[in-house]
């Protein structure tokens, strides 16, 4: 049983690393651009200039914006890049026992969270946003409270 629940785990773990990386890296882009994209290109325009390395400046202008911007757009911006991550600090949890540990946890989102985020920039699939790498991350680590609530409660029911 202990196998099946892992291996059910592992293909939904596997399907949510599909649908993210579709909707992170290839939301906007059709199947042909995406395949003529996959180069590396630094000429044309400032290499540097639509990403945010700044810390919290990304998250401020959602929250603290004086501009005509909806209140979906912005809970759609931040609560969906934590929420978006919730399901890998969840899934992964469930998958290995040596994920049952805040510090992995939010170690291993941060990394995938880097790998998003640099494909990008690189590849310019989208823009890099260093709060887009605190946002998923805590939202990883989330996704870990979720799930050690839930062993928690089951483990005190058996008892």
């Amino acid at each position: 049983m202990r196998f099946f629940v892992k291996f059910i785990v592992a293909i939904l773990l596997c399907l949510y690393l599909f649908i993210l990386s579709q909707q992170i890296l290839f939301k906007f882009l059709p199947l042909h651009v995406i395949v003529n994209h996959f180069r590396l290109n630094f000429e044309g325009e400032v290499f540097w200039g639509s990403h945010n390395f700044i810390p919290f400046k990304t998250i401020f202008y959602y929250l603290f914006s004086v501009t005509d911007m909806s209140f979906g757009v912005r809970v759609a911006n931040l609560a969906g890049n934590v929420i978006g991550f919730m399901p890998f600090g969840f899934l992964v949890s469930i998958l290995s026992r040596s994920f049952l540990n805040l510090k992995i946890i939010t170690l291993a989102t941060f990394c995938l969270s880097l790998v998003f985020e640099l494909t990008q920039l690189i590849f310019r699939f989208g823009s890099f946003d260093v709060d887009d790498l605190i946002l998923n991350t805590l939202g990883g680590a989330l996704g870990y409270f979720v799930i050690s609530l839930i062993f928690n409660y089951v483990y005190r029911k058996r008892i």
